[in-house]
């Protein structure tokens, strides 16, 4: 055995090299000025030592800011439609003192356009530690909430909360992310599948989250907060990926309780194989007529957000991230049982009226049956105008509103809150502030203050991160 284990020692001191005299002096000095760097930063909170490397955020008097942390490698190139992957180490300090860059979307009221893929950065939000917190000791913990942005999975950004109110008056720690849109997050394709191991596609928006969610596990604890008390919560498609995290294995052990807003408008999940033949389809229309990873890998994103309206942007039920529909899982009680606030607005369907109008398709009269039966269907569309007729409302706009309020949002949040007070705590709410500000559009003809309030700054107070609103069913949204 000796002589075994000198022959290794033998045999490494031809493999590994030694750095040289002056190398070792370099790397020492390297060493003692970011150490003293580091140091210097870490006593007044600005610098926090991560899993890969030192970042330096910034200091207010009563928030800390860690902005574009990078959470995972950049999904560039051959990374492009394939699950996230570990970000390489750095020895300085990085800055984190600016959002990162926003995943590829088109430009709307409500997100800023890019075509960066390299995108995947959070954000953490902290507040200022107390001269005698000792920011990982374990009495010193603090919650944590990770907010999951909406924008129909094609839009919007990590900034697009800003949580100061929440950190400084519920003590809470707050992470933001981004993670990738439309057809670069949700894209599925027989080429994709194939090379997977799993056999699977178009869930790598999900996976985006859910590798932030480990970000967060192995992480969090440096900042102050405390990686068994996690809070994931977000709006309309971010409040959809909650439901997705509640139903997915995968995610299991990543967080503890779930908010919902304004999420339970697509319960029923398309299935791998439908959405595959959605992508050969976009494929055929970028260019790749020969169907290969390859080929889709070496499109432009400007080409692929210019052909991805033709493809239903939404997790797929693949057998791995998702192994069946969430409406299923619910009803099954095969999903991550943990407690739940769900809800929705009052006015929901109010916004996408609006935008109709806005964009000079103001709804008539004579045109209100043919609209209910484009989304009910002919056979359904008598009973229900029936129930919503038009001498109830002040405008066909406003009918149409209270129509697709409930048909999208309130009835099937209704269905999830039955199906899962069942089984977990289970708290419901409806935001009816009627004072809400009419954000991101112009005015119309009606008013939209309970409509979806995407920023979510007037639903989410400091009073939602309190325990006792966990144990006792008298949340109130306004």
């Amino acid at each position: 055995m000796k002589r075994a284990y000198q022959r290794l020692r033998d045999r490494l001191k031809f493999t590994v090299s030694v750095p040289s005299l002056g190398m070792r002096i370099v790397l020492a000095t390297v060493y003692l000025a970011v150490a003293s760097s580091v140091a210097s930063a870490t006593a007044e909170h600005s610098v926090v030592i991560t899993e890969k490397g030192p970042i330096q955020g910034v200091v207010t008097p009563t928030v800390r800011k860690f902005l574009g942390i990078p959470y995972a490698a950049p999904p560039v190139g051959d990374l492009r439609w394939r699950p996230p992957q570990v970000h390489a180490r750095w020895l300085m300090p990085i800055k984190t003192t600016q959002f990162g860059n926003h995943c590829p979307q088109d430009p709307s009221p409500f997100g800023i356009a890019s075509v960066t893929e390299d995108c995947l950065f959070l954000n953490v939000f902290t507040p200022v530690p107390e001269p005698d917190d000792g920011d990982d000791a374990p009495s010193h913990l603090r919650p944590v909430m990770v907010w999951i942005h909406g924008g129909a999975l094609i839009l919007w950004e990590s900034d697009d909360f800003v949580p100061t109110k929440l950190v400084k008056e519920g003590g809470v720690i707050v992470v933001t992310i981004n993670y990738r849109l439309g057809a670069l997050g949700f894209l599925a394709h027989p080429a994709l599948s194939a090379e997977s191991a799993d056999h699977a596609s178009g869930n790598y928006g999900i996976m985006d989250q859910q590798f932030a969610l480990q970000w967060v596990r192995r992480n969090i604890a440096a900042f102050g907060g405390d990686p068994g008390n996690v809070t994931i919560f977000g709006e309309s498609a971010g409040g959809l990926s909650v439901f997705s995290h509640l139903a997915s294995p995968t995610a299991s052990g990543l967080f503890n309780r779930a908010i919902v807003e304004s999420g339970a408008y697509e319960l029923t999940l398309p299935t791998l194989a439908d959405t595959e033949s959605q992508g050969v389809a976009v494929a055929t229309g970028v260019g790749c007529s020969n169907q290969t990873a390859e080929c889709l890998r070496s499109i432009s994103v400007e080409t692929i957000l210019a052909n991805q309206g033709g493809i239903d942007i939404t997790p797929n039920v693949d057998g791995k991230i998702l192994p069946q529909s969430l409406d299923t899982a619910f009803a099954t009680g095969q999903f991550n049982h943990v407690p739940l606030i769900q809800g929705t607005n009052h006015d929901e369907w109010r916004l996408f009226v609006a935008l109709d109008e806005l964009a000079g398709h103001p709804l008539t009269a004579e045109e209100y049956p043919f609209v209910v039966a484009n989304l009910v269907g002919p056979q359904a569309a008598p009973l229900v105008l029936a129930q919503y007729p038009l001498s109830n409302f002040a405008s066909p706009s406003l009918a149409l509103g209270a129509l697709g309020t409930d048909l999208i949002f309130a009835c099937p949040a209704r269905v999830v809150d039955q199906l899962l007070s069942a089984q977990v705590p289970t708290f419901a709410y409806e935001f009816n502030d009627t004072n809400a500000p009419e954000i991101y559009l112009p005015p119309v003809s009606f008013p939209r203050a309970r409509s979806k309030t995407h920023r979510s700054g007037r639903l989410i107070t400091p009073q939602w991160t309190s325990s006792n609103h966990w144990c006792r069913p008298r949340l109130k949204a306004s």
